[in-house]
């Protein structure tokens, strides 16, 4: 993830990511120090748990937690990943609003793809999210 979501990335003996240039969707900030970028889970695991991911067999489960075809995983802050934790768009947006009706398309594409639930308050925000679109 480190590796697409980057540019100039180079990587050590254990494929680590060494160098490169990141920025976080979530916060716009730049970084050059991988240990500050997480890869986060768009759609939280427990998220996905408390939406329907309960009734999944294991594999798809693993699927899910591993998704690279779906706007599911990215690169992001590791402070805004942390501050976000397993919360939906209802309890948590990201800072930088810029980025709402990208981050708001991605949670539907997701929740969608995968049939999770969206809760009222859930669906609000997505709503108010998407309204930020400025061509």
């Amino acid at each position: 993830m480190l590796r697409r979501d980057g540019t100039v990335v180079t990587q050590d003996d254990e494929c680590r990511a060494a160098s490169g240039k990141w920025v976080s969707a979530y916060d716009g900030k730049t970084f050059t120090d991988a240990s500050k970028m997480d890869i986060d889970h768009l759609v939280p695991l427990a998220n996905a748990w408390r939406s329907g991911a309960n009734t999944w067999d294991q594999r798809k489960r693993k699927e899910f937690a591993n998704d690279l075809n779906h706007p599911q995983l990215l690169a992001v802050s590791a402070a805004t990943n942390r501050a976000k934790g397993d919360q939906g768009p209802d309890e948590w947006q990201p800072p930088s609003q810029t980025y709402w009706c990208t981050n708001a398309r991605a949670w539907t594409s997701v929740k969608s793809t995968y049939r999770l639930t969206v809760t009222a308050a859930e669906k609000t925000m997505l709503n108010k999210m998407l309204d930020t679109y400025t061509p």
